[in-house]
């Protein structure tokens, strides 16, 4: 995020990030955003936590955890449409606030041959994503189109983020303005 002027520092949780199958998918990108936020040390700047979880028909795609559920993943999405919820939680801990926020984009899978499937889940990059993929990599050519921000599909949705952030007391520098040279400093939350 230093291109819009922030700079970024990872730290652990204490969160644990479970299944919780019983949690609608949009609401379980909400509970492990805040969760993971509240799980993080004390910092000097915000603390920025996020979450994303692919909803198929209501139902939560995690990440995977091997090629076999990798590919049953695609196989299930290609040729339809699902939703794609990433939530953040931005928690100050010099106000003492904090606040939640969810975005949510539609992505539409091209109908997929077995072959090009097999090709996706051999190359190991959806194996660390929710959904099985990362719309950033080349599951790119797997997408007919997508409703809403491409951002949130990647896992963090930045223009959301941004505007939430005087919520909290901060805001982002502003390009070309006199003290914009400034570098605001987040510490980032990560399970």
């Amino acid at each position: 995020m230093l291109s819009i002027g922030l700079q970024i520092n990872v730290v652990g949780t204490r969160y644990v990030e479970l299944p919780l199958a019983e949690i609608p998918p949009r609401e379980l990108a909400i509970v492990h955003a805040r969760g993971k936020a509240a799980g993080a040390e004390p910092a000097a700047g915000l603390i920025v936590a996020a979450d994303t979880v692919v909803d198929l028909d209501g139902i939560a795609l995690g990440k995977p955890r091997d090629r076999a559920e990798s590919r049953a993943m695609l196989e299930r999405l290609a040729g339809r449409a699902h939703d794609v919820h990433t939530a953040f939680a931005v928690r100050n801990d010099a106000s003492m606030q904090t606040i939640v926020h969810c975005e949510t984009t539609r992505v539409h899978f091209c109908s997929l041959e077995p072959q090009t499937i097999e090709g996706y889940v051999a190359s190991g990059d959806g194996l660390d994503k929710a959904g099985g993929y990362g719309i950033q990599g080349f599951a790119a050519t797997l997408i007919e189109r997508i409703e809403g921000d491409y951002f949130t599909v990647v896992g963090f949705p930045l223009a959301a983020f941004a505007r939430a952030l005087p919520q909290v007391g901060y805001a982002l520098p502003v390009p070309g303005a006199a003290d914009a040279g400034g570098v605001r400093e987040l510490t980032e939350a990560s399970a």
